[in-house]
């Protein structure tokens, strides 16, 4: 005779667009998801709010939702508020990931490498030559609490930074960090394993919002042409980040190869992109998991905590 737990069958939720400056990727990533779950159902949020009906005796929520409200915990906070259980991090762990300069803080004691880093808010800028003077004069300033590379600026001498602080608005809270040369890569991590490594060509510039999303923009290799020994390093780092940040499920970490061999995180991504240009889906498919197994698999540990609390 079957338990409580095989009894309870939820309906899949897919929720994705709300109001952010992600908002488009967001319905294509979530349109990709629900596509791949027979059955699911696509909400697309037209607010940054749960709809009145979602409940935990009949759903589970597997939210697509990039940038604010869906990276930054609010939407994790609202679905552990009703009960409900969902797919990937938890409302601390979103909170503590979507703000670099403190996961960059987790990341050094917890020996992961990372660069150095210039935090201020918009109405504090450090002027321009302060700036170089502890960074150089080749610098990315970016804001320290949005994803997607929204907001990027790449720079080169005194001048362009200068310009570029002018710009900032003053109610963001930004960063600034010395421009790395070499080789991008993203990683995907699964129920704490690491998995593949992707690296990401831009055919011009650099990979900023426009490029990320853009198909036929970059070029991707994956798996990453690196030797074995760098990949074990990069995916045990990995691995590292998502369990000091207290991630579950699933993420992607964003990361930079020097030529020297030397790697340094960047950020780590607690609800990363599923559409057809996206990274998770390729770090995946190095391990020969195709984008059904993939979604599968990010669902899955959300499913067991429904059926678990049901059965409680």
């Amino acid at each position: 005779m079957e338990g409580p737990t095989m009894k309870f069958d939820p309906k899949i939720v897919v929720l994705c667009g709300a109001i952010s400056a992600e908002r488009e990727v967001s319905i294509r990533s979530g349109r990709a998801v629900a596509n791949a779950l027979p059955g699911a159902q696509l909400v697309e949020l037209d607010e940054n709010s749960l709809p009145e009906w979602l409940n935990a005796s009949e759903h589970v929520v597997f939210p697509v939702i990039h940038g604010d409200y869906g990276e930054d915990g609010q939407v994790q906070m609202e679905l552990e508020a009703r009960g409900i259980a969902y797919a990937g991090c938890d409302a601390t762990a979103s909170r503590l990931c979507i703000d670099k300069v403190a996961t960059k803080k987790i990341m050094r004691s917890a020996g992961v490498p990372a660069i150095p880093e210039v935090a201020f808010s918009g109405d504090a800028k450090p002027g321009a030559r302060e700036l170089t003077q502890s960074l150089g004069e080749s610098l990315i300033i970016k804001p320290a609490d949005k994803g997607s590379s929204v907001g990027l600026y790449v720079l080169n001498g005194l001048a362009e930074v200068e310009a570029a602080l002018k710009k900032l608005s003053v109610d963001g809270q930004w960063m600034a960090e010395r421009r790395l040369v070499g080789r991008e890569m993203s990683i995907g991590i699964l129920g704490g394993k690491a998995l593949g490594i992707v690296e990401i060509v831009p055919k011009q510039g650099v990979y900023d919002y426009q490029t990320k999303y853009t198909k036929g923009s970059s070029e991707y290799l994956f798996p990453a042409p690196i030797t074995p020994e760098c990949a074990r390093r990069i995916q045990a780092a990995a691995e590292k980040l998502f369990a000091s940040t207290g991630c579950r499920d699933f993420a992607r970490a964003d990361l930079f190869l020097e030529p020297n061999g030397d790697f340094y995180f960047l950020e780590i991504n607690t609800m990363p992109g599923m559409t057809e240009t996206s990274l998770m889906p390729k770090s995946a498919s190095c391990l020969g998991l195709s984008f059904t197994t993939l979604v599968d698999k990010m669902i899955g540990p959300a499913l067991i905590r429904a059926r678990q609390g049901h059965a409680s």
